[in-house]
């Protein structure tokens, strides 16, 4: 019997009469059935579902064949539990009801239904074992393909071609040819689908001797070995089989354009494609392809508007040309001008957003595409998941998850590691943790994602747990020693990351690169060890970049050591004279110290210079509404309560003990002045503006597109204490977890 989920399917759908006695024809069958079960047949192929079930319901003698015209029916238009409901009505099935259903089950990925239904079998042809061999094939499952090929008392040309093309398709290229060998009645399907295989895994040698073996060669065997050629670059071989085929068709000529194209031979590629003696859609987007490759968009949309015949691939091949060079308008214009979308023309026009920088078009987007009735597919959603992790936003984010859990996607690679990676920007970490877990595979990309994701949260104990877990199954990069060296730094894990630098190499075969430099150095500068800082640049085996000389200034300002941060300052206005946010970490170190005449210098530098210090501002997100907040705002529609509050907390917190930091306030005035410029920077708006809108027990997370100040740092302390909340503030250069008046960063950041 079928699993008791289906029964319970079917009570929920439309119930067959039972035949009464009378019912099922007898003996001859009259042509008045035979013309209704036509009809059936032909309502069913239109998708006319409720015309086929009127005449069924209508018949006075129904034949079997009538019961499987209603069976192929119901399963060429999805509706598999009308279709278990009917089979288990019908009263005599033959051997063509138990194949529909068997396809039916296998087709819908229910493949355990299938198998119980075939073992039900009272009898199985070849058409049976076919079925059960390409169905377990599709899912991957090969030795459950190569069982039921076993199994089958006679095998019939399909099934030899089906289990060929399973090991072909599945890359067992060396059992496809053991299968291969083993008869010699092969057709040419046969010869060609074992030479694709070798094709695809670049082994054109063996390709080539296959070829030259075959007793009869079509027009598919000469385009799999010019496409083969075409495609690994020997355009000489291609040519030459190109020139020697007896017969070409429209395949083989789009080939070498291809070909061409791909390896950059525009002009031999435009030259072959002007001779084609017909060209469809096809030819005609193989060399549009091929210059929006280039990113010559002219061209491409010149021979564009001369397409006698555009399909899908051919607006989408220009509108992801257009979103690469970052022509968005001319993208999006291409995009509404489409007579027809599919799933890739959403997820390219949301990609060409998400990679602009243009959340919140992409959200809009998204909502516009479910509006249209249009599947997500992968693509899309690993893009949107990105988007929300840009600019933190966590309640779309999970939407999105339990969409995609919905859609029956599940937790691939590709779309795991985007959810990961969401959760983890978003400052999520237990379901960043639990989505890992929940990953069906896991690649070097996801293991990084999670090492970084912890070290830039401060949680080094947790990033190194998962760095021996790593290792267990996988081997670590240098894109994962980044994340180890960076944990340890956020860390203060001073001798552990030392140990993983000078060891990395002899243990994972990582050569030491530019970033894992910055790393150490930031770590040792962190740790107040500057002279060992210092040496390291000194040692390296190439010339210190900004980023390192920018992590020697981040030090000098912690331990406040004015000429060392003159000195990495210096080097990085050479280097990267424009970068604001240099000189105003110097006037912040000069400014510590007191030395305002220096600190004043910078300011002036600045306006000499051309360079704009980048406002700073912070945002949040409250019910799917996103808030944003600049420095003494006067313009959220909430201010005069935020102020209110902030006001009342002032003075809670300095019964606590806090005190301002006036020293971070880069103007010489009085001190009382100070502390009112402090009082209103951005995150204290936005964290007052969550403690009054946010329900106890949920986290307050907001975001800083500037690094955070250390009298906000100091303060959110206390805040978190006196509230009672969790302030998780992401920065532009790490988390920081505010929990019973202390940091994640052990005020080591």
């Amino acid at each position: 019997m079928l699993p008791s989920r289906h029964l319970r399917a079917t009570a929920r759908q439309r119930s067959h009469r039972l035949p009464a006695a009378g019912e099922a024809c007898s003996g001859k069958i009259d042509a008045d059935v035979i013309r209704r079960n036509k009809a059936i047949t032909a309502h069913m192929r239109a998708g006319r579902v409720g015309e086929a079930e009127r005449i069924f319901d209508a018949m006075p003698c129904r034949s079997t064949s009538t019961y499987n015209a209603m069976l192929a029916g119901y399963a060429s238009n999805r509706r598999l539990p009308v279709a278990l409901s009917l089979f288990r009505s019908i009263p005599r099935p033959d051997t063509f009801s138990y194949n529909t259903l068997l396809h039916a089950l296998a087709t819908s990925a229910s493949l355990a239904d299938a198998r119980s239904l075939f073992d039900e079998m009272p009898v199985k042809d070849p058409v049976s074992y076919n079925v059960m061999i390409s169905s377990h094939a599709n899912n991957g499952l090969v030795s459950l393909a190569r069982k039921y090929f076993d199994l089958a008392p006679e095998k019939d040309a399909v099934s030899w071609n089906g289990m060929l093309s399973a090991y072909v398709r599945n890359g067992r290229i060396q059992e496809a040819r053991e299968l291969f060998s083993s008869r010699t009645e092969w057709d040419a399907i046969s010869w060609n689908a074992l030479m694709a295989g070798y094709v695809h895994l670049g082994r054109m040698s063996e390709a080539l001797e296959l070829f030259n073996r075959m007793p009869q060669r079509d027009a598919v065997s000469w385009n799999i070995m010019v496409s083969g050629y075409a495609r690994g670059g020997d355009m000489v071989e291609a040519r030459r089989l190109f020139d020697m085929a007896p017969v070409r068709d429209v395949f083989t000529w789009t080939a070498v354009v291809s070909g061409y194209a791909q390896n950059g031979m525009l002009e031999d590629a435009r030259v072959v494609f002007d001779a084609m003696p017909e060209r469809n859609a096809v030819s005609w987007n193989a060399m549009v392809a091929a210059y929006v490759q280039r990113g010559m968009m002219e061209k491409a949309k010149d021979l564009f508007d001369m397409m006698p015949c555009r399909d899908v691939a051919s607006w989408n091949t220009m509108l992801t040309g257009y979103a690469q060079a970052g022509m968005l308008d001319e993208a999006r214009a291409v995009f509404d001008m489409m007579p027809q979308k599919d799933a890739v023309s959403w997820a390219a026009m949301l990609a060409a957003y998400a990679q602009g920088g243009l959340s919140e078009e992409t959200l809009q987007l998204f909502i516009k595409m479910g509006r249209c009735g249009e599947w997500v597919n992968r693509s899309a959603f690993a893009c949107l998941l990105s988007t929300c992790a840009d600019i933190a936003a966590l309640e779309c984010g999970m939407q999105l998850h339990g969409r995609l859990i919905k859609a029956g996607h599940g937790l691939g690679r590709f779309v795991g590691n985007a959810l990961l990676a969401m959760y983890f920007k978003c400052g999520n970490m237990e379901d960043a943790r639990n989505a890992f877990e929940e990953m069906d595979e896991r690649d070097a990309v996801s293991w990084n994602t999670v090492i970084a994701g912890y070290a830039r949260h401060g949680f080094g104990k947790e990033a190194l747990e998962v760095f021996d877990m790593m290792r267990t199954t996988s081997k670590p990069d240098n894109i994962t020693l980044v994340g180890v060296l960076a944990a340890c730094s956020h860390s203060g894990l001073v001798e552990k990351g030392i140990s993983y630098f000078y060891s990395m190499h002899c243990d994972f075969g990582v050569t030491a690169k530019p970033e894992h430099y910055t790393c150490m150095i930031d770590l040792l500068g962190r740790a107040g060890r500057l002279d060992e800082a210092q040496g390291l640049m000194k040692d390296m085996p190439f010339e210190p970049d900004a980023t390192m000389w920018g992590a020697l200034l981040g030090a000098s300002r912690i331990h406040r050591n004015p000429e060392l941060g003159r000195i990495a300052a210096e080097k990085i206005f050479e280097l990267e004279p424009k970068n604001a946010g240099m000189y105003v970490l110097l006037s912040n170190i000069y400014a510590s110290s007191g030395k305002w005449r220096d600190a004043g210098k910078m300011r002036v530098m600045m306006e000499e210079r051309g360079v704009k210090k980048v406002p700073g501002f912070s945002w949040m997100e409250v019910q799917n509404k996103v808030h944003t907040f600049s420095v003494g705002d006067f313009v959220h529609p909430e201010k005069e309560k935020i102020y209110a509050f902030l006001k009342d907390l002032d003075m809670r917190m300095k019964k606590a003990g806090y005190v301002s930091a006036t020293e971070m306030v880069l103007h010489d005035v009085e001190d009382e002045e100070k502390e009112n410029s402090l009082k209103y920077h951005s995150e204290k708006l936005a964290v007052a503006y969550g403690i009054l809108n946010i329900p106890l027990g949920r986290p307050i997370r907001v975001i800083k597109n500037l690094r955070v100040c250390g009298d906000c740092h100091n303060a959110f302390k206390y805040i978190s204490a006196i509230e009672g909340r969790v302030i998780i503030l992401r920065d532009s250069n790490r988390f920081h977890h505010f929990r019973d008046g202390s940091c994640s960063c052990g005020d080591y950041w």
